[in-house]
């Protein structure tokens, strides 16, 4: 859309979308719109009825506007006070169950809406996890373009096959970009109920069957 998407790093070194209010409209209009409209296209293709659905729609995901994001810059840190993102507080589950109960599969995905009717982007692994906690899934697979956690980011030999709860300050510490957000959402999963969470790739044939099969990094 002519306007590539910005990323910064926090303090923490979490990995995160910037979304002031121009960098907003794209994420709506690609999230909500093409990624979405792709996705149940491609689940219609192999036979399954699906209904896409951002957090806006019907307020299914309810989300809190964070402040006070900061962004570390050339050694600084920085206060994003334009930033337009938040944190799922609440899942409409009802509303899910409901779709599953008329047999389709619904895709759900950012933005999130808050209770004064601000729309915020929101994780879209966070939201995976939010959903698979509210509706009592035993399972949550996130799906990325590598294996799984890498011991070392350019060796896919280098996979970590099974994460404890008691590993995982090491796994964070092994962890780098996006692959930390996964990690938070698969902890936030396992700590709301989630049995088990695979980080898997989605490069290869039959990704999820592979990654129920347990490929990848396991959590549980």
């Amino acid at each position: 859309m002519g306007r590539p998407p910005v990323h910064y790093t926090s303090p923490s070194g979490v990995v995160s979308r910037r979304c002031d209010p121009d960098q907003m409209e794209i994420v709506t209009l690609a999230l909500a719109g093409k990624v979405q409209t792709e996705l149940v296209a491609g689940l219609a293709g192999r036979g399954r009825r699906a209904i896409g659905l951002s957090g806006v729609d019907g307020g299914l995901l309810l989300a809190r506007r964070r402040t006070g994001a900061r962004a570390v810059v050339d050694g600084k840190v920085l206060h994003l006070t334009d930033d337009r993102s938040g944190t799922v507080e609440r899942v409409d589950a009802p509303l899910v169950r409901s779709i599953l109960g008329l047999g389709l599969a619904p895709v759900v995905g950012p933005p999130a809406i808050t209770p004064e009717g601000l729309v915020v982007n929101v994780d879209a692994d966070a939201v995976a996890a939010a959903v698979a906690a509210a509706i009592g899934a035993e399972a949550l697979l996130l799906l990325t373009n590598v294996p799984g956690l890498l011991r070392s980011t350019d060796d896919p030999a280098s996979l970590v096959r099974q994460v404890p709860r008691s590993g995982f300050a090491e796994a964070m510490g092994m962890a780098r970009g996006r692959m930390r957000k996964k990690l938070l959402a698969a902890r936030e999963a396992l700590d709301r109920g989630v049995a088990r969470v695979v980080i898997a790739s989605s490069q290869r044939e039959h990704p999820v069957e592979r990654a129920l099969a347990g490929e990848g990094t396991v959590l549980q």
